[in-house]
This record gives C-alpha cells, sequence and structure tokens, in this order.
C-alpha cells in the first residue's frame, strides 16, 4: 500500500516543470551549441542560396 495518497494536478505539474528545468540546467551547454551550430548552418545556407539565385539572374 501507498503511504501518501496520489498528488494533485497542480502538485504534479510542479513536479515536472521543477524535473524539466533541472535537466534544461544540466544540458545548457550542449543547447546552446546546438543553436549555434544552427544558426552557422542557416547563414551559410542562405548565403550560399543567395549567391545561386545572384549568378543565375546574372547569366
Amino acid at each position: 500500500m501507498h503511504d501518501r495518497p496520489h498528488p494533485s494536478p497542480v502538485q504534479a505539474i510542479r513536479a515536472h516543470l521543477h524535473r524539466f528545468v533541472h535537466w534544461t540546467r544540466r544540458r545548457r551547454r550542449a543547447a546552446l551549441g546546438l543553436v549555434l551550430r544552427g544558426i552557422c548552418y542557416g547563414l551559410g545556407t542562405a548565403l550560399v542560396s543567395t549567391a545561386a539565385v545572384w549568378v543565375q539572374h546574372l547569366f
């Protein structure tokens, strides 16, 4: 048998948020690295695409 009753929905949400915050704090550096890589890939793709369109219109 369980000693404690089931947690209320508010308590369950708070517990999930608490775990999520701790999870994100532990993985902040990895997440920032992925965001930086995504920004770099996006800028590179935009520059290459812009150059390709410019060359196509040039000829």
